[in-house]
C-alpha cells in the first residue's frame, strides 16, 4: 500500500511538471519552427518567456518569412515587438514590396510601423492606386459668379516619404487651394465650365505632392456646378450700405436743421422779451420828464390823444378790410351762382 501511494505520488509529479514545462516553453512552436526549417533553440524560446515577449508573435512572422525567401533575423523581429510595433504586419508588408519589386529594407519597414502608418497599406497603395475624393470645393470667378467643383485624386504611396511626409488631409487642402485659385483667376465663369480640365492641368503642375508621403498621379474633377452671384450680392450689400450712410447723414442734417429752427424761435422770443422790456421803459421815462418838468400836462394829453386816435385808425383799417374780403367773397359766390 504505501508502495502504491508512493507511485501516485510521482506520477502526479511528473504530469505536473510536464504541464508546468509545457506551458512555460511552447514546445510545439519550437517543432513547429523546425519542421519549417526556422533553427531556433528551446533556450531562446524560454529567453523570450523571461523577456516577457510572446514568442508565437515572432516565431510564426518568422517562419512566415523564411518561406517567402526573406532573410530576417529573430533578433530583429525581437527587437521590433519589444519596441511596441507589429511584427507581423511588417513582415507581410515585405512579402507583398518583395512580390511587387518594390526595394524596402526592414529597417525602413519597421521604421514606418513604429511611426504609426500602416506599412502594409502603404505598401499595397504603391501596386495599387488610391482615390482620394474631395467634397465641393467653391470658388469665385472674376465676374462674380461662384463656381462649385469636385475633384478626385488618384495619389501612390511614396514609401521614401512615409515618414514624416504629410497625410491626405495635406492634398486635400492643396489641391482645394489649387481650385479656389483656378477659378478665381478666370475671366467669367463660363470660361470654368467651358475646359474643366484646365483646373486639374493648372492644379497638377504645381507639385502639391511635395513633403507628402504620396505620389500625385491624377486630378480629374468629377463634378462642377454654378453657385450664387456672389458679385450680386456684394453689389446689393454695398448698395444698402450706402443707403443707410445716406439716412442717416440725412437725418443728422434734419437734426441739425431742428435745432436750428428751435434755436432761431428761442432768439426771436428774446428780443421780444427784449422789445416788452424797452416798452416798459416808456411810461417811466415819460413820469420822469413830467417830474423833471421836460414834458407839460397838455403834452402829455396830446400824446394820449394821438395814441387814441392811432387805435381807432387800425381798428377802422381793420373793420374796413373784413368787410372788404366778405364783399368780395359774397360777389365770387354770387357770380358762382348766376354761371
Amino acid at each position: 500500500m504505501p508502495v502504491e501511494l508512493s507511485l501516485l505520488i510521482v506520477v502526479a509529479l511528473v504530469i505536473i511538471a510536464l504541464a508546468v514545462l509545457f506551458t512555460f516553453v511552447p514546445v510545439m512552436l519550437w517543432i513547429s519552427a523546425l519542421a519549417a526549417g526556422v533553427k531556433i533553440g528551446i533556450f531562446q524560446l524560454v529567453g523570450m518567456r523571461l523577456r516577457r515577449v510572446i514568442p508565437a508573435r515572432v516565431v510564426n512572422p518568422l517562419i512566415k518569412a523564411e518561406k517567402a525567401g526573406l532573410k530576417i533575423t529573430l533578433n530583429k523581429l525581437e527587437g521590433h515587438y519589444l519596441a511596441g510595433g507589429n511584427v507581423d504586419r511588417v513582415v507581410n508588408a515585405l512579402i507583398a514590396a518583395q512580390r511587387a519589386n518594390i526595394e524596402l529594407t526592414f529597417e525602413r519597414c519597421a521604421a514606418i510601423d513604429l511611426a504609426g502608418r500602416d506599412v502594409l497599406e502603404a505598401v499595397q497603395m504603391s501596386v495599387n492606386p488610391k482615390v482620394i475624393e474631395t467634397p465641393f470645393i467653391a470658388g469665385v470667378a472674376m465676374d462674380g459668379i461662384e463656381v462649385k467643383a469636385k475633384a478626385r485624386i488618384t495619389v501612390r504611396a511614396n514609401i521614401d516619404r512615409l515618414v514624416g511626409g504629410a497625410g491626405e488631409e495635406t492634398i486635400i487642402a492643396r489641391v482645394g487651394e489649387g481650385i479656389v485659385s483656378t477659378i478665381g483667376s478666370s475671366e467669367a465663369h463660363k470660361d470654368v465650365l467651358e475646359n474643366p480640365d484646365r483646373i486639374s492641368q493648372t492644379v497638377l503642375s504645381k507639385g502639391l505632392d511635395s513633403g507628402t508621403a504620396f505620389e500625385i498621379l491624377s486630378i480629374d474633377i468629377a463634378d462642377i456646378d454654378i453657385g450664387k452671384n456672389i458679385g450680386a450680392e456684394l453689389q446689393t450689400d454695398q448698395a444698402e450700405a450706402d443707403k443707410k450712410i445716406a439716412q442717416a447723414k440725412a437725418e443728422e442734417r434734419r437734426a441739425m436743421a431742428v435745432a436750428h429752427e428751435q434755436e432761431m424761435k428761442a432768439r426771436v422770443e428774446e428780443m421780444r422779451a427784449k422789445v416788452v422790456e424797452a416798452e416798459a421803459e416808456v411810461p417811466l421815462a415819460m413820469a420822469e420828464a413830467l417830474r423833471s418838468g421836460n414834458l407839460g400836462v397838455m403834452d402829455y394829453m396830446n400824446i394820449q390823444n394821438v395814441m387814441a386816435d392811432t387805435d381807432m385808425r387800425e381798428n377802422i383799417g381793420k373793420a374796413t378790410g373784413e368787410d372788404d374780403n366778405n364783399s368780395s367773397s359774397g360777389d365770387s359766390n354770387s357770380g358762382n351762382r348766376r354761371y
